[in-house]
């Protein structure tokens, strides 16, 4: 019977287990790649993605020798992850033990937020009163890759201290923005593109100028910290906000980075350094 008039011929029943059958094996495979996305796991699933590929291949083109040696790649390659990745099999069987191997819950991530934007506040607060000139870039849905090649990498997680002693005067990545991507330092010392818009107050200098241009070609959220004033800037969608208390510092971050509407007021009505009616 072809395959078609068996899937017609199915009953309710056996159509609505099959259904929930290929669900879950959709969330555990994604729950997965949550749980190994951003650890060296991810570059062992590209490996043998390439074995597949190459498998694949030798098939085609009939490659027999070639082929003999994947397949004996393939037979104890199961026995070379067990023994590579040990550390990380024995910490997920702890976290099924637990409970807690697809518990990315929403208190997690609320935990996490709190952690990001604490760390930023508690950083963008110490430059803001000893005027210590910062520029931060946080890369939402827009890449900023071209702009964190111009600067150093470091890949780090984000902690008020590195920020602080990122942009500390004559250190040696102070000059340029460091730019973040979700929970990451990705880089410092980075070159962003300068706005060219006439409508920029002349007080403004170049990180202000920075920032505006990076918000005028992406979705990006700069954050500013004036060495003249020790001021406390935003700048997104081509518009700037300027004179920010830290508590409207906060609120407004969470605003745009997590999109948090719950404390969200209008924290400034300024735009390029120009008065906004209203």
């Amino acid at each position: 019977m072809p395959f078609w008039e068996k899937i017609v011929n199915l009953s309710p029943v056996a159509t609505f287990i099959n259904i929930v059958d290929v669900l879950l094996v959709w969330f555990v495979v994604y729950q997965l790649i949550k749980v190994i996305k951003g650890t060296k796991a991810v570059q062992l699933l590209k490996g043998i993605f390439a074995i597949v590929i190459a498998r694949i291949v030798t098939d085609i083109f009939d490659l027999t020798t070639l082929g003999w040696m994947i397949d004996q790649v393939l037979n104890w390659g199961i026995l070379a992850v067990i023994i590579i990745f040990q550390p990380e099999l024995r910490r997920a069987l702890e976290q099924l033990g637990r409970g807690r191997l697809f518990a990315r819950t929403m208190m997690d991530e609320e935990e996490e937020r709190k952690r990001i934007l604490e760390a930023l506040s508690k950083s963008v607060n110490y430059m803001a009163k000893r005027r210590i000139g910062a520029l931060i870039s946080i890369e939402k849905e827009t890449g900023l890759s071209e702009y964190i090649e111009t600067g150093t990498p470091l890949n780090s997680n984000l902690t008020s201290e590195l920020l602080i002693n990122i942009f500390i005067p004559n250190a040696p990545l102070h000059d340029g923005a460091v730019i973040l991507q979700r929970n990451r330092i990705a880089a410092a010392g980075c070159y962003l593109p300068l706005s060219e818009s006439p409508f920029i107050s002349k007080e403004l200098g170049t990180r202000h100028r920075a920032a505006i241009g990076l918000s005028e070609v992406s979705d990006a959220i700069t954050i500013i910290v004036s060495e003249e004033t020790g001021a406390i800037s935003i700048a997104t969608d081509g518009n700037l906000n300027r004179g920010l208390s830290i508590e409207e510092f906060e609120e407004r971050l969470r605003h745009l980075w997590f999109g948090d509407t719950s404390n969200q007021e209008s924290t400034s009505k300024w735009k390029w350094g120009v008065k906004k009616n209203g």
